[in-house]
């Protein structure tokens, strides 16, 4: 994917003018990590979370990025005071979708925020083991008392639809 599009993703979940603090879980090689940082504030603060281990140039735009390896999906990850929760195609990894949500509920400083990039389907494969449609998203965030924004999508490289959404509690 690229830059310009992963942007066009997410860019309508950045609202504040104020500097942030955002988690990426399951930031991969950085492509929607650099996305958000390009769309915060200036002295805005990313986390970005991988099993496998990243390595973030320093920026020029005054966005801090600190990598932390280790497996959101199965080991405690300890944060707090963050503004939002960037999972952009890592959220099809996890089985137990509600448990990770609640799990970090608590990190917030003020109402909970979750920028979500997936794809459209409900089709299972070793790529996208538990996937979840914009649909199944709903569910799943509205039954925790969430409200569900769908934000953008496009067509995937990979066939069918990318979407991405933003759930604020």
């Amino acid at each position: 994917m690229q830059q310009s599009e992963a942007i066009a993703l997410i860019e309508k979940g950045i609202t504040s003018e104020s500097a942030q603090y955002w988690a990426d879980l399951g930031c991969g090689n950085g492509t929607f990590t650099f996305a958000l940082a390009n769309l915060l504030p200036p002295e805005s603060y990313i986390t970005a979370i991988d099993k496998t281990q990243q390595h973030f140039p320093a920026l020029s735009n005054g966005i801090k990025i600190d990598f932390k390896k280790a497996d959101f999906v199965n080991e405690p990850i300890v944060l707090s005071a963050l503004d939002g929760v960037l999972m952009a195609n890592s959220l099809h990894f996890v089985a137990n979708k509600s448990k990770l949500i609640n799990q970090f509920e608590n990190a917030f400083k003020s109402s909970p925020q979750f920028l979500i990039v997936e794809y459209d389907t409900t089709k299972a494969s070793p790529w996208v083991p538990y996937p979840i449609s914009f649909q199944g998203l709903d569910s799943e965030f509205s039954r925790l008392g969430y409200q569900i924004h769908k934000l953008a999508e496009m067509p995937s490289r990979f066939g069918g639809i990318i979407y991405s959404a933003l759930a604020l509690k």
